[in-house]
């Protein structure tokens, strides 16, 4: 015997009573109810069903636009959100919460700051009269070709909109068309650079060039390539020059115990190699569990120094210059920059301070970096691409026939006296990093760059 719901759903024996079955479909995390109409009945065709259906695809149209509009409400309001935050910085005539870290540019003036913000404001407000004026003319149809015809037009808003054509054709016109005449140029001339900097790597590839040490080129076989073996050299001659290592970092609460321990494993002896941890923290929780690690360490036998500026100056650039202020640094040959998010392998400092031996002009050599999650994402690999042709090409290039390149600001070593020759460290700007190489490199200090020796970072 049937059941009594498949009875009454085929309108059986139960009274004659009809029904529509209905088919459930649980969907994750969503679920949802459709009806399955039976043989023969209205609502599987007819005008009955259309009316059905149209009411069922307007139900569905209603939700979707009531989703956009939810959307749409949550993006209006975070805009509205950011405009007002911005506007509140504005009018305070600052753009940091801090006034000690006023940017380098404004020299930290009140009356200056008040004084741009409020001409950036003033051109921000004209750019949207003049749009909104061109918006009115474009809906009147006025245009440039119809200046003539414009000009007979009577009326204040002609009058004046017939000026400004006649202003934009006159002055801004040519003025436009010298600046995007300038572009073009400026971007044959970069193509042109980015074609010599690709023959230059393909060279490199063919001709197998890269830098050797000395101890390792006396080692080869005398064709100029050396050994291999790039840290038998300065292991056979017990050549273990005072190197000292820094890790500026500020707040790096998830990444400062991987940066302190894998400098803290450098394989270098460990009275030749010191280690400084500069933090800038403002949070006091951060700073005592970064404390604590370097505690650690020195438990374990390792020569690391805790630092903490109470008036933070400067950024990273004034974090370094504070740190080289030290009265010890001068028993220090070399200084190693890694970024708190920089894991650098055990054997970096045999692969890269030998490069300096027998070459007193070599003022810092720069190691490539590598990425944890460059294959995480289509992001992550475009950010890879990017990153892979400045190292491979761009850096590589001009270090093998220039001797010069921008300075990565980390995985890098630094004859200590060419940072001294160069004026050390300088807070005016926030891209120390390419303003030390600019100025060592007009001191004559040549660079090295290795592209097979990498470090990590997270």
């Amino acid at each position: 015997m049937a059941p009594w719901w498949g009875q009454e759903a085929r309108g059986g024996v139960s009274g004659g009573v009809t029904g529509t079955p209905v088919v459930v479909k649980m969907q994750t995390p969503d679920w949802a109810i459709s009806e399955v109409p039976p043989p023969g009945s209205p609502a599987a065709g007819g005008k009955d069903g259309r009316g059905k259906n149209a009411r069922q695809i307007t139900w569905v149209l209603l939700l979707k636009a009531h989703r956009a509009a939810g959307k749409l409400t949550g993006a209006a309001t975070a805009a509205l959100s950011v405009a007002a935050a911005a506007r509140r910085r504005v009018a305070a005539g600052r753009t940091d919460s801090d006034a000690d870290n006023a940017p380098p540019g404004l020299g930290g003036s009140p009356a200056l700051r008040t004084r741009l913000y409020g001409f950036i404001r003033a051109s921000l407000l004209l750019s949207v009269l003049l749009l909104a004026a061109d918006v009115a003319a474009h809906a009147q149809g006025w245009h440039l070709a119809a200046l003539p015809d414009l000009e007979a037009v009577e009326g204040l808003f002609a009058a004046g909109y017939a000026a400004w054509m006649r202003a934009r054709a006159a002055y801004l016109g040519p003025a436009l068309q010298f600046l995007t005449n300038a572009c073009v140029v400026l971007f044959m001339i970069q193509s042109a650079d980015r074609l010599i900097l690709c023959l230059g790597c393909f060279w490199i590839k063919l001709r197998g060039i890269r830098p050797v040490p000395n101890a390792a080129a006396a080692a080869g076989n005398g064709n100029g390539k050396g050994s291999d073996d790039v840290e038998a050299g300065a292991q056979e001659e017990g050549d273990f020059p005072m190197v000292l290592v820094q890790i500026p970092m500020c707040n790096e609460k998830e990444v400062y115990q991987q940066s302190i321990g894998a400098v803290c494993n450098l394989d270098w002896p460990r009275s030749n190699f010191l280690v400084q941890v500069l933090d800038d923290s403002d949070d006091a929780a951060t700073s005592a569990l970064i404390r604590e690690e370097v505690e650690k360490w020195q438990r374990e036998g390792v020569r690391v120094l805790y630092r903490h500026r109470v008036i933070r100056d400067g950024y990273k650039a004034g974090n370094l210059k504070s740190a080289m202020n030290c009265s010890y640094v001068k028993d220090y040959e070399f200084v190693v920059i890694f970024d708190a998010d920089f894991q650098p392998q055990e054997d970096f400092l045999k692969l890269t301070v030998p490069h300096f031996k027998g070459k007193e002009d070599v003022g810092l050599v720069q190691a490539r970096w590598s990425f944890v999650n460059k294959d995480e994402n289509l992001l992550t690999r475009l950010q890879n691409i990017n990153l892979c042709f400045h190292f491979e090409v761009e850096q590589q290039v001009n270090g093998a026939f220039l001797n010069f390149f921008g300075f990565n600001g980390t995985a890098g070593v630094w004859r200590i006296k060419a940072l001294e020759d160069s004026g050390g460290w300088m807070e005016r700007t926030t891209v120390e990093d390419m303003d030390i190489a600019v100025r060592a490199h007009l001191k004559g200090w040549k660079f090295l760059y290795l592209n097979d020796v990498e470090v990590l970072e997270s």
